[in-house]
């Protein structure tokens, strides 16, 4: 198996994918007046599923920068985590469990966090590869204070950086990304799992001293 893991180049790119939904995030939430401050709920127990190798390796670029105890004690989270989601899925409910990365209310690996984690909150729109368009209302508080939003107000259009992200996963995946597993993860799964890595293609030779001939 290989590991994927982000060149510095590619690196760039995603961060500033990051960045222009960050900024795009503050601008709904700036016209909104919309803030988390106050709100007596915490999204990082929302169940959240995350789609690319790209983020994968990128969470576990920050997870990697912490000591190899804290490491071990994440992953133990991480399985703790999955075993309440089972249940919960088991009985037929949503799970609502609180993020392994999240400690005191902060997330351990907050410079690394991924995308959902960056964008949930405000109002937003996705168009898909059919032309179908997706509207997502916000979060439950947003959506409490702003009963009359409709597809003129205010919101953060995913769908250009989506698509730089989509670019760069193809990359990252040297354009084979169609003949792979598709990711389809929570946070707790790609702790538990390791860094994300490929099967060697047919007929590449290993790195490393060659086997003395006898």
């Amino acid at each position: 198996m290989r590991e994927v893991v982000l060149s510095e180049q590619q690196l760039r790119e995603l961060e500033d994918i990051y960045e222009k939904l960050q900024q795009e995030y503050a601008r709904v939430a700036g016209a909104l007046d919309f803030s988390c401050s106050g709100c007596p709920d915490n999204c990082c127990d929302s169940h959240f599923l995350h789609h690319t190798y790209t983020e994968w390796a990128y969470l576990w670029r920050g997870i990697s920068q912490l000591v190899s105890e804290r490491q071990q004690q994440l992953i133990a989270r991480a399985k703790a985590y999955l075993a309440q989601c089972t249940e919960e899925l088991a009985a037929g409910r949503r799970p609502q469990v609180m993020c392994p990365l999240n400690k005191d209310g902060l997330c351990v690996v907050y410079e690394h966090r991924l995308l959902v984690c960056r964008t949930h909150g405000v109002p937003a729109t996705m168009t898909r590869p059919d032309g179908q368009t997706l509207c997502f209302p916000g979060c439950f508080r947003c959506q409490e204070m702003f009963e009359s939003l409709n597809e003129q107000s205010p919101h953060v259009a995913r769908t250009p950086l989506l698509t730089r992200l989509a670019l760069l996963e193809n990359e990252l995946l040297d354009n084979k990304r169609h003949l792979l597993p598709r990711v389809k993860m929570t946070i707790a799964e790609m702790l538990v799992q390791g860094p994300p890595a490929l099967p060697r293609p047919y007929g590449e030779k290993k790195t490393g001293a060659s086997p003395e001939k006898k």
